[in-house]
């Protein structure tokens, strides 16, 4: 049913092309940039050390100021989620509650469950990292810096997940579900590129292109849960807490998130302990959800196929 809610707003293919094109590249890649643009051309005050900063993403310009890149970082989201709010309500003249969810309205118990479920288990795993291994994890807790990230990542980071979810787990996998007809497609294609969108990021460089399995792995379990539940709410609960804890939690010089945490982590990082745990966590949280839930008929609702109401 979630994915059918495409077919109460305009749902026509040239749509979603011309509304992606909007969100992706107006949107996201030129409104969204200007403030960091903006703010590493002050800082650089010269072309040839504005390009050389622009192939690490400008962070080198902000050494010592990592709060004020991530609120500049974080804003090329917003642009992002302001060219989707504006093509949802007027190019495909569609609830934004019908993209979120096939409910009547936002189920926010599902969001605040999958969001403490994650956030607890978190903290948690992160504390029990520490004591068996304190030597990976540095102590890196200042007051006002992290004050400063906490009020970023309540205000800021949840607009972030949010609008990539909106993206790859609504617009996307509706407006492709609806042109092919069926729910595997868009649940296959959304993962794909939701994983690769992860392939410029820093821990890349460090740990190999095989990490990628991990956001391949993630925007499948993302997808899953949406399509089992007729709805986003646990996912935008699950990628808020995962995004906003390891903000706060742990940082690391070669991670996408280096941010005035508690804790920096200074093992040498392996990508095999970075994938495996993940395969084994994710189906457990979601046989928990699937639980709670009472998911049923799971082969119907990932690879059944995508019919208009009077035709279904």
């Amino acid at each position: 049913m979630y994915i059918e809610q495409a077919y109460k707003s305009l749902h026509e293919g040239w749509r979603y092309i011309i509304g992606f094109l909007i969100i992706f590249i107006l949107g996201w890649q030129i409104l969204g940039l200007i403030p960091l643009m903006v703010g590493s051309w002050m800082r650089a005050g010269d072309i040839n050390i504005f390009l050389e900063a622009g192939e690490a993403n400008f962070f080198p310009l902000f050494e010592g100021e990592s709060n004020l890149y991530l609120i500049l970082a974080l804003c090329t989201f917003l642009g992002g989620l302001l060219g989707l709010v504006v093509v949802v309500k007027y190019i495909h003249k569609q609830l934004f509650t019908k993209l979120v969810t096939a409910r009547k309205k936002i189920d926010w118990s599902r969001f605040f469950f999958a969001f403490a479920i994650w956030g607890v288990f978190s903290v948690v795993s992160t504390l029990v990292a520490y004591y068996f291994a304190p030597e990976d994890l540095v102590w890196n807790f200042n007051l006002m810096p992290f004050l400063g990230l906490l009020a970023i990542t309540l205000i800021l980071l949840p607009l972030q997940t949010s609008f990539e979810e909106f993206l790859f787990r609504g617009y996307l996998m509706q407006g492709i579900g609806v042109a092919a007809g069926n729910k595997l497609v868009p649940l296959i294609i959304t993962s794909l590129i939701f994983g690769l969108m992860h392939a410029l990021n820093p821990e890349i460089e460090k740990l190999g292109y095989s990490i990628l399995s991990v956001y391949i792995g993630l925007g499948f379990f993302l997808g899953i849960i949406t399509l089992m539940d007729d709805g986003m709410e646990l996912a935008l609960g699950f990628h808020a807490a995962n995004n906003m804890f390891i903000a706060l939690l742990v940082t690391s010089d070669w991670s996408a998130l280096q941010t005035n945490s508690i804790f920096r982590d200074v093992a040498e990082p392996s990508a095999i302990g970075q994938i495996v745990p993940i395969f084994i966590i994710l189906p457990i949280l979601m046989f928990i959800f699937a639980r709670k839930y009472k998911w049923s008929n799971w082969k119907e609702k990932l690879t059944g196929s995508v019919k208009p109401p009077a035709a279904a």
